[in-house]
């Protein structure tokens, strides 16, 4: 069970944890991987995106020492998290998995399903094959396993972070 206070930092231990086939940010070959295991309707990973990720993105991503790989960890008391992430799933099958991400925290997912269709169509996805994806829920055991990886590896709040380095193996 997923707790619903957001858990205190902790010493660093070493997880076996894995990116999985999610969308990365960045450059794949970079040195340092930072796995965001996050849920679009988590008050503190929006504000991680509104005000901390725009620094990484600018200092690390761009400049190829870091990739981000965004997992998801939908909370079970959210009511839309699961859903917005199959819709992030359903956009990444076509290409565009952080415009649907972005606009996911950019504009909320308190509209639910319907807002997620238009957000598809906003950032030009084809809408049949995304409407498809999202009303059949076939991404949600995908979004599933990365919830499962999350609590195994010791998540217990969002957003909850891994950081691999390819060179130590840490």
């Amino acid at each position: 069970e997923i707790p619903s206070q957001p858990s205190q930092p902790t010493e660093a231990t070493k997880v076996d944890v894995s990116i999985d086939d999610d969308s990365i940010k960045g450059d794949e070959n970079a040195p340092i991987t930072i796995i965001e295991f996050s849920d679009f309707e988590c008050p503190f990973c929006t504000r991680f995106y509104e005000n901390t990720l725009p620094q990484i993105d600018e200092i690390y991503i761009k400049t190829g020492k870091v990739k981000l790989v965004y997992r998801d960890f939908p909370l079970g008391f959210h009511q839309n998290a699961q859903k917005a992430a199959e819709a992030a799933e359903c956009a990444g099958e076509q290409g565009k998995y952080y415009e649907m991400h972005d606009k996911l925290f950019e504009k909320g997912v308190k509209g639910g399903v319907s807002s997620y269709k238009q957000y598809a169509e906003e950032i030009g996805l084809n809408t049949g094959e995304f409407n498809s994806c999202l009303d059949s829920g076939e991404s949600s055991e995908k979004v599933s396993s990365d919830l499962k990886q999350a609590v195994d590896v010791g998540g217990r709040g969002t957003p909850y972070f891994v950081i691999v380095n390819r060179e130590t193996g840490n």
